[in-house]
């Protein structure tokens, strides 16, 4: 099955009320819809496996480093990043779903 990933809109108000600290990155999943050959689509509600793929719209401010000093951060707001399926913490705001994920738990970023 092929899949195609739409993008959500987001409050502002609630991007407002996350300020993630240290490495943790605030992530909007993109929603998945997989189409079938004969053209059917299916919603990612008809799915088990959590989505895998989203995008950034907060990002702390970067861990502590031994030194005192913080590493940056390699993902920034607008990104489309790939992270693994059971890292995320789910949270809801404005009923919006969010996923908070450790940045080293970002896979990497999607080049468009």
């Amino acid at each position: 099955m092929a899949k195609s990933f739409q993008q959500h809109a987001y409050s502002l108000e609630a991007l407002m009320k996350i300020r993630p600290l240290n490495d943790h990155v605030v992530i909007k999943p993109l929603k998945v819809e997989e189409v079938t050959k004969s053209g059917i689509v299916l919603p990612d509600t008809a799915r088990e496996e959590k989505p895998e793929q989203g995008e950034v719209i907060a990002v702390g401010p970067g861990k502590f480093l031994e030194n005192g000093q913080r590493a940056p951060m390699s993902v920034k707001v607008g990104d489309t990043v790939l992270f693994t399926k059971y890292a995320p913490d789910e949270v809801e705001i404005d009923d919006e779903e969010y996923l908070v994920v450790e940045e080293e738990k970002i896979l990497g970023i999607v080049e468009s």
